[in-house]
């Protein structure tokens, strides 16, 4: 049997299939599902970090004031607006009196008529005390009288009853006294009550300060407790710095802080962490601390927003890496690691981070391990390799 030799163009298609397999196996290998992932790395080393916690958080005022009526009322005028300075009592608006002063004046004219009722009962009081002085020593004389025969029993009996219609006299009277200095005490109880509320309806200002809003007008019905303006001290503001919960350890009063205001994100001020509130926010797992200025800038306002950096004290040396080599493996925290050309993953215990991207590697690594910090994909055991300098150009 003889075979037939393959002709030339059959021979050119075979060797265009071959060089394309090839080809195809080639990108495969170098940059295909079968190529190896191009890392970088770093080697693990001591040093110590400058940790830092960072939020942001609103200008606000340490001491500030609702100034409202204690009861409803008309606002009957509004001295001040906002952005005006007062002074410690100056008048800030007044509500509407109603009937209070006619009140006043009729309480004032019954404590009069009191005044007098309690003279009026002291004069009885006295008449009281001489009739009984008076019943005494008739009583005393006639006594005397009986005893030497000179008088009836009869006529001794009246005088001694005489004597005791005029201690029952003296009590009354003194009850009347008595009674009459209570309505007096009750009615200046109300003419003081009266004349309180008299002065409530003067709002006045508790201490200086600055005018920061005015939230009636007047002809304006406003119920007990509602403001009718907001006064700020200006020299209390302070930031309102809100953190999260999760990188907030260390957080202290006293520590340093840097101040970014909105309005000069190029001039960040001084200032200090001045109080720390007890209560957090459990919805978005926030921590509030207040920030105080070193120094009050010019200009400042209630309500713009700051972004403010706390710096922690530098910690002791330990192992350090970026953050970017920190991988996480089902419920461990840990990273990849070199050994022999061979990934391993080391789980690790991490310590503070600093805000430009270092960790602090407490446990699993020793000095001089060298680790992933980037890849180009997800990495395992299994994963061929290639060290790079650096991966421009694509994503770690």
């Amino acid at each position: 049997m003889t075979l037939k030799r393959p002709s030339s163009r059959q021979l050119s298609i075979a060797l265009a299939l071959l060089a394309l397999v090839a080809a195809i196996a080639f990108i495969a290998i170098r940059s295909g599902p079968l190529a190896a992932t191009r890392i970088t790395v770093v080697k693990a080393t001591e040093a110590s970090l400058s940790p830092s916690l960072f939020g942001t958080g609103t200008v606000e005022a340490r001491r500030a004031w609702l100034i409202g009526p204690t009861t409803a009322g008309r606002v009957l005028r509004v001295m001040v607006d906002a952005g005006d300075t007062v002074k410690a009592g100056q008048l800030l608006a007044e509500m509407d009196p109603v009937d209070l002063q006619e009140r006043l004046a009729a309480l004032n004219a019954t404590q009069a008529r009191a005044t007098s009722a309690i003279a009026a009962a002291e004069a009885q009081a006295k008449d009281a005390v001489a009739r009984r002085e008076l019943a005494a020593i008739n009583a005393r004389r006639y006594a005397e009288l009986n005893q030497k025969g000179f008088i009836s029993p009869t006529a001794a009996e009246a005088k001694t009853q005489e004597l005791t219609s005029a201690d029952a006299a003296l009590s009354a009277a003194q009850a009347g006294l008595a009674g009459a200095r209570q309505d007096l005490t009750r009615t200046r109880a109300d003419v003081a009550a009266l004349a309180q509320q008299r002065d409530n309806v003067r709002l006045l200002a508790p201490a200086d300060g600055i005018v920061t809003s005015r939230d009636a007008e007047a002809g304006s019905t406003v119920v007990a407790g509602q403001a009718v303006l907001k006064l700020a001290d200006p020299a209390s503001l302070w930031v309102k710095l809100r953190l999260d919960q999760g990188r907030s350890g260390g957080l202290a009063v006293g520590l340093p802080a840097s101040i970014a205001l909105r309005s000069r994100p190029a001039q960040p001020l001084p200032g200090k962490v001045a109080r720390i509130e007890l209560q957090a926010d459990s919805v978005t797992e926030e921590r509030v601390a207040q920030i105080s200025f070193d120094a009050l800038p010019l200009g400042l306002s209630l309500g713009e927003l700051a972004e403010v950096t706390v710096k922690l004290p530098a910690t002791p040396r330990t192992l350090v890496l970026p953050n970017a080599a920190i991988r996480r493996q089902g419920d461990k925290v840990g990273v990849w690691r070199l050994d022999g050309g061979k990934l391993q993953f080391a789980p690790v215990r991490l310590g503070q981070s600093s805000l430009d991207g270092q960790v602090q590697v407490l446990e699993g690594l020793q000095g001089g391990d060298a680790v992933v910090a980037y890849s180009e994909k997800e990495l395992s055991a299994s994963s061929r390799i290639k060290v790079v300098d650096s991966l421009a150009g694509r994503q770690p």
